[in-house]
């Protein structure tokens, strides 16, 4: 057999299909590559009925033939199939057209389980959208996220950026002995300008690595023989984890290596780029040459590297019919950044338009809770004010849309609700300006809709007509069955407040596992605007037709519910075009203008006044935080501190039994316990049978409420403390400290998406852990149907299970 071609099951050349053919007789063999759980193709093989075989890489691969047919012109073609499903018709000339494809959602679930539930037609997606419904905007997106990764590689390439070499060798690249030579050489450099730091050890060495830089089109272009194997693994870092669910802290590390390209540097060293052509990958290659082409044209042949960003994200969404998208930025809301940003989309889009008939607007975005990983960087006092200054600044600039909160969702919306009245103030004289607000992504805090909405209408001034609101994601609220759920309904009809769901990212961030659970078709029901996004779709490894596919599929809408969400859609298309065409600031020098904009809000001082969380737990406790005992296993007990802020966990007998067994049956010397911050439920019980014989240390958050505060005094435990300020971010530093350093066990009773987040970082996790899913528990069965060959599922009757199990774990 000789190579014919290759194709892709999904949108991030994950499911590889490689064709072969021998005089007229083709076959296929479909591989996995980049998910070494075996968990996809074992899953894929289960729903197609087909053997898996083994390559010569003991790795699990699907064959099999491709007949022929001729067809009423004589032509001949090639159809494959799978499960019945037409996948691809194959032309005798190389030409290949999918027929259907795998959603990332569908991917992500078969990964996630040895047990996928979902049928073919959920699966195997036929990729055919009616004219009339098809969405034509991406109304919930990010600056970082909207690329896919060979868009970045290729324009890291043509931009010759600087790359880490911290990156290098995370990602196990390789290089040319040259290469090492040159870019240990420029490392010990570095490393002179640390000889003085506080730094040690591997802290020392990730400093140096992080200012160690080689240019990216050397790493790739320098060395074409490794370019393949080393562009799959940078094209991995650049997504959401593959094999399996992700939890946010792995979407913030995505986000710094995408940071390398999206935020990148020119290297000061060039080098020449007239080999693109031998690199192996054809998508690449054609971007390539076309942003070659593109130096050639008047409109971009000055581009920087984020006016590149702008031209390849608009010609992304004219590829898929997208003509209009509001893309969040933090740019926009930061000093030293806002001014120069703008400036650069006014230079650039009027011929992006004309060329794409793509209008790409932005929302200046703030983050709800700074950014964990870049917190040192962060004003704690009031991290705020500079934002609204310059939002109040920008507002009026026709690129300019709206405002969003942005970030993880573990902190009530009411905390924020002096920021938001700020928002709602500057809007009132700017028509149609958004007001978008991201709530209800997890069920940590279901009154986070509601409360978005409260927090707006409480904040209007005398007069003032309620702002055009937008709420990201609305996966969780009340139940609308409720009262409290049909305040929330005539809350959304009465102001016409749209929902935008995009559900390939609930799936792979871990807050969606059982569709049935989505509300889409019962807001639709009740009349409620809803629209579609993406979230940044090349994150998630799909687009805006994927997503109305999935939408479609997942979801079971009919054509009326459809249409009915495409009619909200082209509702707010139309009056974001005529905002965006009423704006006119005129013939202005666009970075001295908004600096001097900027710089006369400085003095308008924006006082935002602190919330409740007012105490520092690293002060407050300083006497009590201990390091985690070593030589001991950690019993990691959920059931009080990770719920969502409406549940509270009762005890039953059951429960409190398997607790009191396991005390029994484990020793002091060999375990040590570790419970959340709340001092209720389970790990309360836990603390008071056994916190004067075991270690039990209690995981906090950076700042703590004065209650919060008295009760942990209350008890005479070790503490850790949190890298968030947040009880629903405390599972971050647990996975951190636990799961990444050593063998544990978890104990998961009762809880909701922090404790869902615990149990998908167990999964992830580096070292072994043993992992004990409460079935009677509502609220984690779900997570635990999606982990099933993963974990055991405690029903309340197989104590006697658990303790061995635990026994082998410790002793091992």
């Amino acid at each position: 057999m000789s190579y014919f071609g290759t194709f892709y099951l999904d949108k991030e050349k994950d499911i590889v299909v490689e064709l072969q053919l021998r005089e007229e007789q083709m076959s296929y063999t479909l591989r996995t590559p980049n998910h070494s759980s075996g968990n996809l193709i074992t899953n894929l093989a289960k729903l197609v009925d087909l053997p898996i075989f083994y390559d010569t890489d003991n790795l699990k691969i699907l064959t099999g033939e491709i007949p022929s047919f001729v067809d009423g012109q004589n032509r001949t073609i090639y159809i494959m199939r799978l499960g019945n499903t037409k996948v691809a018709n194959i032309y005798p000339d190389g030409t290949i057209e999918r027929k259907a494809y795998i959603p990332a959602i569908a991917k992500t679930l078969m990964s996630q389980t040895k047990n996928y539930s979902l049928d073919i037609k959920k699966t195997l997606v036929k990729t055919y959208i009616r004219s009339e419904v098809k969405f034509h905007s991406d109304l919930h997106t990010h600056r970082s996220a909207n690329l896919s990764p060979d868009i970045l590689i290729a324009m890291g390439i043509h931009h010759q950026i600087q790359y880490p070499y911290y990156y290098v060798k995370k990602l196990g690249l390789r290089l040319t002995q040259m290469q090492r030579n040159t870019i240990e050489s420029r490392r010990a450099l570095v490393a002179t300008e640390y000889t003085d730091s506080n730094l040690t050890g591997k802290y020392l060495d990730r400093k140096i690595d992080d200012h160690t830089y080689m240019n990216f089109a050397d790493l790739i272009l320098n060395n074409i023989e490794d370019s393949t194997y080393n562009i799959k693994k940078i094209r991995t870092s650049l997504a959401v984890r593959k094999d399996g669910q992700a939890v946010f802290t792995d979407l913030e590390k995505v986000y710094l290596y995408r940071y390398v390209f999206t935020k990148g540097i020119t290297s000061q060293e060039k080098i020449s780029c007239n080999n693109i052509t031998k690199l192996e990958d054809p998508d690449i290659v054609s971007i390539l040459l076309q942003m070659e082409k593109d130096r050639t044209n008047t409109d971009y042949k000055n581009n920087t590297l984020f006016q590149d960003k702008l031209l390849w994200t608009a010609r992304s969404y004219a590829n898929v019919g997208v003509y209009y998208a509001e893309i969040s930025d933090t740019a926009l809301v930061k000093k030293s950044e806002a001014a120069a940003t703008l400036e650069e989309i006014h230079q650039v889009m009027p011929a992006i338009t004309k060329e794409t008939g793509v209008t790409l607007r932005f929302l200046a975005a703030l983050r709800r809770i700074p950014l964990t990983i870049v917190k040192d960087k962060v004003n704690k006092n009031n991290y705020f004010m500079e934002n609204l200054q310059v939002l109040r600044a920008v507002a009026i600039d026709p690129y300019v849309a709206g405002s969003d909160f942005v970030g993880e969702e573990i902190n009530d919306i009411r905390e924020l609700k002096p920021v938001i009245a700020k928002i709602v103030e500057i809007a009132k004289n700017i028509p149609n300006f958004v007001i978008r607000i991201h709530a209800g992504e997890n069920d940590s805090l279901p009154d986070n809709v509601l409360n978005s909405i409260l927090c707006v209408e409480e904040s209007l001034g005398e007069g003032q007509s309620f702002p055009s609101m937008r709420l990201g994601h609305g996966l969780y609220t009340a139940k609308l069955h409720t009262k409290k759920g049909q305040l929330l309904l005539d809350k959304l009809t009465k102001y016409q407040i749209p929902l935008e769901f995009q559900i390939t990212s609930n799936v792979r961030l871990n807050n969606l596992s059982e569709m049935n659970a989505h509300p889409l078709k019962h807001y639709l029901k009740h009349g409620v605007l809803c629209v579609q996004g993406t979230d940044g779709g090349a994150l998630y490894g799909t687009d805006s037709i994927d997503e109305e596919l999935s939408l479609e599929r997942m979801l079971n809408l009919t054509y009326d519910d459809l249409l009915q969400m495409r009619q909200a859609e082209d509702q707010i298309i139309r009056k974001s075009l005529e905002s965006f065409h009423a704006k006119d600031i005129g013939d202005v020098p666009f970075v001295s203008f908004y600096e001097e904009r900027i710089e006369k809000e400085t003095n308008n001082y924006l006082d935002v006044a602190p919330g409740e969380r007012n105490f520092d737990s690293s002060y407050e406790l300083r006497e009590r935080i201990l390091p985690l005992p070593e030589g001991k296993t950690p019993i990691i007990l959920v059931g009080g501190s990770f719920n969502s802020a409406t549940h509270i966990t009762k005890l039953h007998d059951k429960e409190c039994h398997l607790i009191d067994e396991l005390i029994a049956n484990t020793n002091p010397d060999e375990v040590f316990f570790v419970i959340g911050s709340s001092m209720t439920g389970y790990e309360k019980y836990l603390v008071e049978k056994a916190g004067s014989t075991y270690d039990i240390f209690c995981y906090v958050p950076a700042s703590l409420t004065s209650k919060e505060l008295r009760k942990i005094q209350k008890y005479d435990l070790p503490i850790r403390v949190s890298i968030e300020s947040s009880p629903m971010g405390v599972y971050k530093s647990i996975a951190f400290e636990i799961f990444k350093r050593r063998k544990s066990i978890l104990l998961a009773l009762d809880g909701n998406s922090a404790a869902c987040n615990l149990i998908q970082d167990t999964k992830n996790a580096k070292y072994l852990c043993k992992r004990f899913i409460n079935a009677r528990s509502l609220g984690l069965r779900p997570k635990a149907e999606s982990l099933i060959g993963y974990i055991t599922l405690w029903t309340g009757e197989n104590t006697n299970t658990i303790l061995p199990e635990c026994k082998n774990l410790i002793s091992e």
